[in-house]
This record gives C-alpha cells, structure tokens and sequence, in this order.
C-alpha cells in the first residue's frame, strides 16, 4: 500500500531534474501521473516530447502515466492539461507546479524578453494550472462531492527566498510564487484543499547553468543510492504533502535540500521604534533606525 493509492496527480515540468523526481515518487507511492513537459531548453525555447520519458519509466516501473505537452503558462493550456487528467485518470487529486526556466543576467544586461518569459513561466505558469484546479474542484463542492484532501504544491527555491547574484527575475518570481501559495490556501481552505510550497535542490539543468558552480546536470534515475546532488531528494515531502497525512499542513513554506527539511518563517516583525504618538521628524531618524532598529550604531546612554 503506497501513501497515494486511487490519488491523480499532475506534476509540472516533469520531463527532468526535480520534476521527474517528483513524478516517479508519486507513482511509486501509488498515484497515477499526468506528466507534463512542453519540451524546452532550460531558456524556455522550442518544443519537445520529453514528457515520453518519464513516462516511459513509471510504466517501466509498473505505475500509470500520460504525458501532456502543454505551456503552463498558456491559459487555455493549462485548463486542457486539468482536464485530460480527469478524462484520462477520471479525477484530479494533486497538482504540483514545478516547471521554470532560467535565463540569468545582471539587472544592467537583462533584457525585457529575459525578464518576461522568466516571470511568464514561473508565476503565470503557477497560477494558470492553480486556477483551473481549483475551479475544477469548488465545482465538485458546489456538486455536494467533498474535496477533502486535494493537494497544491508549488515550488520555489534558495535564490527566491535569500536572493542570487544575477537573477532577478527568477528570484522574483520565485518569492512571488510563496505569496501566492500563502494567500490561495486562504481561499481553499474552507473545501479542505491545502497549498504548500517547497524549495528543492539538485544536480538539475538549472544548477548547472550556474557559472562556477562546477556542477554536472543528472537526472533522478541516475541515483541508484542517497547523494545530496540527487535530484528527487525533495520528493518524499511533496509525496507527504500530498497524502491525506498532511491534511493539517498548509500555507507554508519548506526547504528540502540534501536529507535536511527546513520549515522556512514568512516574513514577522522584528525591532520596533515609535515616536510616542507622535509623526516622526526625518532628522531624528537616522539614530533612532540606526540605533534601535538596525544596531549599527551604539545606543549610548538614554535618559
């Protein structure tokens, strides 16, 4: 018995790397797969079939996969992506929205193309499929069918929670895509539907693009034992999320590099200052922020 036995899952950009780490995982767990790829370069350019490979290997495998070749970011796409795997599999259990592209540069070279198609994937590419989801299941609800224990996992990464030289728009689109997750599990949560996000890492495309890296692009299936590179090694926590044992789970935000999972802490408050009911004067900012916000300069004696 697997954590995911009788659930449909779609798993975005699952051709390679930690896409098709999270669809061999699910498969393995029991879950039929609708496995999605449009086929890209990793800079998002041409088409191809290389969903056909994961497929190819879940069946190997003996699980149940489909391969679905749409843009996630093509609104009317991503609808047909949600409807096929309920035509195909019947139902619509969990969608994880992986698929992204890079194309880095320094904000003084990027172009607006780079900057465009990087937040088009990313971003629309997460709400697009999100949308026609949820759509798909509220209509249940309104049908009086439960949807208890649907599951949305999106995907963000190091570079979008801490930020990274040269990549301001992936950055920016992948801190935009934990907002997002934090503010949809508001909306579903009333249907029992939970929304979570996760930072993966791996020896993916994407890692090995990076310049001085000295890292070396392998796909999950390589793996035949643990290695911290390994592509898939956050795809037991999204099986988790995904099972009905996380059904108390939503709205957060989890890293899983290496064998490490860490619950990262949205933004809080931290110090406050106040100007005691009064409106701040800009002269006396400067020691107060430094002082008592910042702690860059010594508070000295308060009388």
């Amino acid at each position: 018995m697997g954590l995911l036995d009788g659930k449909v899952a779609i798993v975005t950009g699952a051709g390679h790397g930690i896409g098709r780490g999270h669809a061999l995982e699910l498969a393995r767990e029991g879950a039929k797969v609708l496995v999605n790829d449009l086929g890209t370069t990793l800079s998002g350019e041409g088409e191809g079939r290389d969903a056909d490979l994961t497929v190819e290997l879940i069946r190997s495998r003996g699980g149940e996969a489909a391969a679905n070749y749409e843009d996630v970011a093509h609104f009317e796409g991503a609808a047909a992506m949600v409807g096929q795997a309920v035509e195909e599999f019947g139902r619509l259990d969990i969608l994880v929205n992986n698929a992204g592209i890079a194309r880095d540069a320094t904000i003084w070279n990027m172009t607006e193309a780079d900057w465009d198609s990087v937040i088009r994937v990313h971003l629309k590419g997460t709400f697009a499929p999100t949308h026609h989801a949820v759509n798909h299941w509220r209509q249940l609800h309104k049908d009086g069918e439960s949807v208890r224990g649907r599951r949305i996992i999106n995907t963000t990464s190091g570079a979008g929670l801490t930020g990274n030289f040269g990549q301001a728009n992936y950055t920016t689109a992948k801190m935009g895509i934990t907002a997002f997750t934090m503010k949809v599990s508001l909306e579903v949560y009333s249907m029992g539907v939970t929304v979570n996000c996760i930072g993966p890492a791996g020896a993916t495309r994407m890692a090995a693009s990076i310049p001085g890296a000295g890292i070396e692009a392998r796909e999950a299936d390589d793996f035949t034992e643990f290695d911290p590179m390994d592509p898939s090694n956050s795809s037991p926590l999204v099986a988790w999320l995904a099972s009905d044992e996380a059904q108390h789970v939503t709205g957060q935000v989890l890293r899983a590099v290496r064998d490490e999972i860490v619950h990262m802490v949205p933004w809080s408050n931290g110090r406050t200052i106040s100007a005691g009911g009064q409106r701040w004067e800009p002269s006396k900012l400067s020691a107060a922020i430094n002082a008592d916000l910042f702690g860059t300069r010594a508070p000295g004696l308060r009388y």
